[in-house]
């Protein structure tokens, strides 16, 4: 049975249950907008993933997992370019830089990091090729598919319920004049204070997270979080229409008077509680 479509007609749910059950071999090709990415599987088992034509490197992998530095990272591509995946993880074992566990470890990591990109993917064009399998010098696992089903159906629904909660990202966000009395759980992140940095009524919410680089997840996660605390309030952009993004704008930074009164308020608020 041919197994094509539509990522809007037969979600990525749907299909990793099917291969789950079928426990079927062979690689699960989904065409986006933006990019291609290939998931193959044996006998159910996740065994392998990459973005592109190409994928990433076993060095790659290991950089990113923070497992090698960045100046081994740089002396593997400039004299190990030509070895495959296969005999660079035995080259690096045995000259100690990490382990077999270090790879597995980062690779699975990275493989299921691929599957739920495609969770977030809302349309694109897929296709089941029981002929095609990785290359043999690429490093395959096998990974059951059920705890990625799950975590991947709880992602699906915080996306729904995010999108509820703020359904466009073209309105802008101000700091609120009374934050809520929950702010005695307010731990924010990096990434957090990194949104917080560029909140003013003339930034929406969408040109927020493209200077910050953020999907439209994280967001609405982030903002979702500052709601809750009492700390913004969702308003129209000053002197702009609501309107889709065309291409990717700077977005003027939140001054340093508001950004040190926002500090003052929550420090103020800590102290009273």
């Amino acid at each position: 049975m041919a197994l094509k479509g539509n990522l809007r007609d037969f979600t990525v749910t749907q299909l990793l249950n099917l291969i789950n059950v079928a426990q079927k071999t062979g690689t699960l090709v989904v065409e986006g907008p933006n990019e291609k990415v290939f998931v193959s599987f044996r006998e159910g088992k996740l065994a392998y993933a990459q973005i592109g034509e190409d994928g990433h490197s076993l060095a790659y992998v290991l950089h990113r997992a923070k497992k090698i530095s960045s100046s081994q990272y740089r002396a593997i591509n400039e004299r190990a370019g030509n070895i495959n995946d296969k005999e660079l993880g035995l080259l690096l074992i045995n000259a100690s830089y990490v382990t077999q566990q270090d790879i597995l470890s980062s690779l699975q990591v990275y493989f299921i990091g691929v599957v739920n990109r495609l969770f977030t993917w809302i349309e694109g064009l897929f296709r089941f090729e029981i002929n095609l399998l990785p290359p043999d010098d690429k490093i395959t696992m096998r990974i059951s598919l059920e705890n990625i089903i799950i975590e991947g159906s709880r992602r699906l629904r915080e996306r729904e319920q995010l999108q509820d909660e703020i359904p466009s990202l073209d309105m802008a966000l101000k700091f609120s004049e009374r934050p809520g009395t929950n702010i005695r759980n307010v731990n924010l992140s990096v990434e957090e204070w990194r949104v917080v940095s560029y909140i003013n009524p003339k930034n929406t919410m969408r040109q927020i997270a493209s200077t910050t680089k953020m999907n439209d997840i994280e967001i609405r996660r982030i903002v979702y979080g500052l709601l809750q605390a009492g700390l913004v309030e969702i308003v129209r952009p000053e002197g702009r229409l609501v309107k889709p993004m065309q291409g990717r704008l700077r977005v003027p930074q939140a001054s340093k008077e508001e950004q040190k009164s926002l500090i003052n308020r929550i420090i103020s608020r800590i102290r009273s509680i």
